[in-house]
């Protein structure tokens, strides 16, 4: 498929689908960014498998690369790793005409993209996603961040990068638990925007989808929401359909149950708890739910409803007293709705008796 243009207020770029490969990856950044050195970002579980082939790339493209690798999960997406990828960058002579490559999953694109934001006020990105998550949504759009112990992505800054190229022959070496850990996210574009997707992802096994077609389309509804918001004053929230009670979720596990799981038991607690308020059929409810349990992802947790609220309440879309939470009025529409505090409490009891 062509390139899909991310026409970003402050910074526009392409997101290439299979137009090129890991070994062109030197070719895309040369053309993209420029620049005289670059830092490959990866974890300990990409970099056996790939770094080897973006350096080279990178060095028969004439760039200096030097490399930053950390232990790969969730777990490692704080402030010390941050400062230590930092450190990196310093030492290896990065510029403000460098590059920073972002060669990994959702945690990868993450931090790399927050600290190529913030290196020396701000040099340039190139992201790289090997991850089914990290295709469809966090490698688009510019969000990057951090986590505190006190609640995932809670520093960080929006920053578009210059290009994301999409290889999806990387994900052949995907464990089948986080290709599965990647559906949770696809399902959330068709439950928000678009039923004839949802209906096509629910009439198939998760094994049975068409990679390419499916990425493309979750970027292009991506690109359509942070054209519109790219600050997250509105409609970008939608995209955060499942992720206020699924972060709780994934927090109070100690990140054991990785993101897109937490995510699918998030949207199916809101989809409940939406049924409860005459908000949502009791059919498409349960449309969503059996889709999440065929596609085997977690549509239930044993936390209690008390621990999920204290755990949310240090989510992003806390406004003071109020909380957003983003409801599917129908499969493919959502609305967000404003819950005083109490009201949010209420809600997420629903959600889990």
């Amino acid at each position: 498929m062509s390139a899909i243009k991310v026409d970003a207020a402050s910074h526009s770029y392409d997101v290439f689908v299979d137009e090129f490969t890991l070994d062109q990856l030197g070719e895309v950044c040369r053309d993209v960014s420029g620049g005289d050195a670059c830092c490959i970002v990866s974890d300990s579980n990409v970099a056996p498998l790939y770094l080897p082939r973006a350096k080279a790339s990178l060095e028969a493209a004439g760039y200096t690369v030097s490399s930053f690798v950390f232990e790969a999960g969730e777990q490692s997406k704080t402030i010390q790793t941050y400062a230590q990828a930092q450190q990196t960058f310093a030492h290896a002579g990065l510029t403000r005409s460098s590059l920073v490559v972002a060669l990994g999953g959702g945690v990868v694109g993450d931090l790399a993209g927050f600290a190529a934001a913030t290196y020396m006020r701000g040099i340039r990105c190139v992201q790289v996603p090997t991850s089914l998550l990290a295709c469809v949504d966090s490698s688009v759009g510019g969000k990057t961040a951090v986590d505190l112990p006190e609640g995932k992505n809670l520093v960080g800054a929006f920053f578009q990068p210059d290009a994301v190229l999409i290889d999806t022959s990387l994900l052949a070496t995907l464990p089948e638990h986080f290709l599965i850990d990647g559906c949770g996210e696809v399902l959330k574009y068709g439950v928000v925007f678009d039923k004839e997707l949802f209906a096509q992802l629910e009439a198939c096994a998760a094994s049975d989808m068409r990679l390419p077609e499916v990425i493309g389309r979750c970027v292009e509804l991506k690109r359509d929401v942070v054209v519109a918001d790219e600050k997250e004053a509105g409609a970008r929230q939608l995209l955060n359909f499942g992720h206020t009670l699924g972060h709780a979720v994934e927090k109070l596990s100690n990140f054991t149950v990785t993101h897109g799981f937490a995510v699918a038991c998030g949207m199916v607690l809101v989809a409940k708890a939406s049924v409860a308020r005459g908000w949502l059929s009791a059919a498409d409810a349960m449309r969503i739910e059996s889709t999440v349990r065929a596609w085997g992802l977690l549509a239930e947790t044993e936390e209690p409803a008390s621990a999920i609220y204290e755990a949310a309440l240090a989510d992003k879309k806390r406004h003071g007293s109020t909380m957003n939470v983003v409801v599917a009025s129908e499969i493919g529409t959502s609305r967000i709705e404003t819950l005083t505090l109490d009201d949010f409490r209420a809600f997420v009891h629903d959600a889990c008796v």
